[in-house]
């Protein structure tokens, strides 16, 4: 027996590959090799034809002047940053708001049976209506709106307004989200949880659910990109986050560079989370083109 196993030991050690198949690889790498060079090369060459093109402009002077100034970008950093707190904090709370009345607007839209109609309809007209509306407007709307009707108990805070309409309207787009991902899974497996015993609510928390959130968590990742970036527009309602920070700074010399900080550190933000949004995506397609995903 141990020779037996021995044997194909043996002859795994002994490998040797055929020259055919070492001249492909080595092709391979050639290739390979020559690719990156190319790419490399054209991207420098881009690069270089940029920069000419824009600093030699007859506008780069006084451009450079007013909106790339390290002078005030070290004045505006600390400001910006101190303003980003609020930023995140709002990304943070509107962020789980969001998820949680989304889902509840979708199960509301796939809910079964006449009894639910207006239920469904109530949730139709939500999200068309506010899918429909510009953020902006929403945001002027809940931000000098509700103050305007004074009604005993209502807040006037502008960051608390403005949260708010930045849930209302991305709740509406990640409701979509979800009754997408809760229309793909296959009725089958609804009537497979029927089968157990399971009733209709049951189905959907325990079977359906699972899958539809697991399917749309790319998408999801995405608003939450977006709802990063439009949280800056609660400066409109005078709430000092990192874009109105860098309002006051250039409302006070005319110098434009704080915006240019303001942009650069959301993109700072947003660059990992874009990443993170597309190593999951290809892994949940590995996995179910592996067939470990249902």
């Amino acid at each position: 027996m141990s020779k037996l196993r021995a044997a194909p030991d043996e002859a795994d050690d002994g490998y040797v590959p055929s020259a055919r198949r070492i001249e492909r690889e080595r092709f391979r790498r050639t290739r390979a090799r020559r690719a990156t060079a190319v790419a490399a090369l054209s991207t420098l060459v881009t690069a270089v034809v940029l920069y000419l093109v824009i600093t030699g402009s007859p506008g780069w002077p006084r451009t450079r002047e007013t909106f790339f100034s390290a002078e005030y970008a070290a004045k505006a950093l600390p400001q910006v940053m101190e303003g980003l707190l609020l930023n995140l904090r709002l990304l943070v709370v509107c962020g789980a708001a969001v998820l949680v009345l989304g889902l509840l607007l979708a199960v509301a839209r796939t809910l079964r049976g006449p009894v639910f109609f207006p239920l469904r309809a109530l949730a139709t007209a939500y999200t068309d209506f506010f899918r429909g509306l510009p953020l902006i407007i929403c945001l002027l709307m809940v931000v000098f709106g509700v103050p305007a009707l004074r009604l005993q108990g209502v807040t006037t805070d502008p960051v608390l307004l403005g949260g708010s309409a930045l849930v209302l309207t991305y709740s509406a787009y990640v409701a979509e989200v979800f009754r997408a991902g809760i229309e793909s899974v296959h009725p089958s497996q609804r009537a497979a949880a029927r089968s157990l015993g399971l009733t209709g609510g049951q189905a959907l928390r325990f079977v359906v659910l699972p899958q539809a959130v697991r399917r749309v968590v790319p998408p999801l990742l995405n608003d939450l990109v977006s709802l990063q970036k439009d949280t800056g527009l609660v400066s409109i309602a005078g709430a000092v986050d990192a874009v109105y920070a860098a309002q006051i700074i250039a409302g006070k010399d005319f110098n434009f560079t704080p915006y240019v900080v303001a942009g650069l550190v959301f993109v700072a933000l947003t660059i990992p989370m874009t990443r993170c949004t597309d190593w999951v995506t290809a892994r949940m397609d590995r996995r179910r083109a592996q067939g470990g995903l249902v």
